[in-house]
């Protein structure tokens, strides 16, 4: 249950992230309102995936960076995440498209603001018990 709705949480953070930042934007692969939904739960299923893995290991590798930077590095990370997850989905056909460097950064922040407070707002639901 509380995968499910960490995944919705990315899903609408993502939607809501198309709607702000010029430059990141979401193609179905097929016309409709339940094939655009399904794409967005597909690209926050990428991204959990990219990030929990990939990010894990950049963030360790990383962590010298952080200190240094004060944790600044850490909107470049997350901007190449979403880049990573941009290709990925591209190579599917359908899913997230970023312009560039600047729109993933713009992007990333603002997706990490959203889902931060959609999840502080639903944290009853993704609390463990």
């Amino acid at each position: 249950m509380r995968f499910l709705v960490k995944l919705i949480i990315n899903a609408l953070a993502l939607w809501f992230t198309t709607l702000i930042v010029a430059g990141v934007t979401v193609t179905p692969y097929a016309p409709g309102q339940w094939p655009t939904i399904a794409t967005y739960l597909l690209v926050a299923l990428i991204f959990g995936i990219v990030n929990g893995v990939v990010g894990t290991i950049v963030r360790v590798v990383a962590f010298p960076l952080y200190i240094i930077t004060l944790g600044l590095i850490a909107l470049v990370v997350n901007a190449l995440l979403l880049l990573l997850v941009s290709w990925i989905s591209s190579l599917m056909g359908f899913g997230l498209y970023v312009a560039g460097f600047w729109p993933g950064v713009w992007g990333a922040l603002v997706l990490a603001i959203i889902s931060w407070l959609m999840g502080l707002v639903l944290r009853p639901f993704t609390r463990k018990r």
